[in-house]
């Protein structure tokens, strides 16, 4: 009966020993696959970059022979994207506006160029629908894309200013505020 109480001892101590190494095991390969050094904790690291840029570059090309306004606002968009990219770091995974970027970038602005672009030129003088041509619903789609890409650059905005904001005032609460601005605590 002794052995029989020494066996299942062992049996346990070793299905705890075995279950904690499961659990630590378990608790690396997640620290890994979405902690700081895995790819997952950084949801800008699905985005393709190179395709974002050449979908942009090629978004520009679509505009060759276009109305100046057109190429404006296209170009516009290009470039606010490639403003927000750096930006995209702190992007929460699964970010809405992580994917409007992308989306924007290599979906929406081509694909409502090539829409345009596939009318023949004599459908340019045609009012469409609400009484517009074919120009001004491109010229208003173009706006809607650009239109969005502000909010989510205000929101990036926002967000650098709060950090700048909560920055300066951990320094001011670290190291106190003088009548000349930032100054040491005094010496012990």
């Amino acid at each position: 009966m002794a052995t029989l109480g020494i066996v299942l001892a062992v049996i346990v101590a070793l299905g705890l020993v075995l279950g904690a190494c499961a659990v630590i095991g378990l608790i690396y390969l997640i620290n890994f696959r979405v902690g700081p050094s895995g790819g997952m904790s950084n949801a800008a690291a699905s985005l393709d970059v190179r395709e974002i840029q050449g979908a942009l570059d090629g978004a520009v090309r679509m505009t060759s022979g276009l109305p100046s306004g057109v190429q404006g606002q296209v170009a516009g968009i290009r470039r606010q994207i490639l403003e927000l990219l750096p930006s995209t770091g702190a992007f929460p995974v699964g970010s809405e506006d992580l994917y409007v970027i992308q989306r924007t970038a290599t979906d929406y602005l081509p694909t409502t160029l090539k829409a345009y672009l596939a009318l023949p030129q004599e459908a340019n003088a045609q009012v469409l629908q609400d009484g517009k041509t074919p120009q001004q619903m491109l010229g208003e789609q173009l706006k809607m894309l650009d239109d969005r890409l502000d909010e989510i650059s205000t929101a990036v905005h926002q967000q650098d200013s709060a950090a700048l904001v909560a920055n300066g005032r951990f320094l001011e609460e670290r190291f106190g505020r003088g009548p000349d601005g930032l100054a040491l605590p005094p010496e012990k």
